[in-house]
């Protein structure tokens, strides 16, 4: 056997053993639907509207972070969204938008800002009461001073907004 022949097996034996990887990788992630719920215990959620309560207020934060967290429940469980009294309750309240500067250039002003958005959420599982808590959720994200908060404030929001919503999930029924 030549070094050529053996370096090409070798090769092909790499690539098999990636795209077995690779196969049960898939294979994992698509049976996993994000959460881990007892469903014969849990069967309602419910989801109180935010209000926005941050000293610097963006109208359209509210409004849109309560929908996203919804429609992740309705989207990535079989829990029915109800009202009040779930067998699962989130509330909370917007308690930050703020804007800071990040990157500071030589000549002492700043070229990027940072907004984050903490929100303080109170989570009751009535099924379990040891997953109950009480705590506050913080995403942020940075853009040029170039740019006024105006013009990206928006899709900053929905950035995070998603960020915080996929927080909000993980830690409420996403307890792998």
């Amino acid at each position: 056997m030549t070094w050529a022949n053996i370096k090409n097996k070798f090769v092909k034996q790499i690539v098999l053993a990636l795209l077995v990887f690779l196969g049960v990788s898939c294979t994992i992630s698509y049976k996993f639907n994000g959460s881990s719920i007892d469903y014969t215990k849990v069967k309602t959620v419910s989801i109180a509207t935010f209000p926005n309560r941050a000293s610097l207020v963006y109208p359209a934060l509210a409004p849109n972070f309560t929908e996203e967290l919804k429609d992740e429940f309705s989207s990535k469980t079989n829990l029915n969204l109800v009202n009040k009294n779930g067998d699962l309750q989130i509330s909370g309240e917007i308690t930050g938008y703020t804007l800071s500067p990040t990157a500071i250039n030589s000549m002492g002003t700043s070229t990027m800002t940072r907004l984050t958005v903490v929100v303080h959420v109170v989570f009751t599982n009535q099924s379990n009461p040891t997953e109950n808590f009480d705590r506050n959720f913080s995403a942020y994200q940075e853009f040029s001073n170039s740019q006024t908060i105006n013009q990206v404030q928006e899709q900053l929001c929905e950035t995070i907004i998603d960020e915080l919503v996929d927080q909000i999930f993980n830690a409420t029924v996403a307890n792998w």
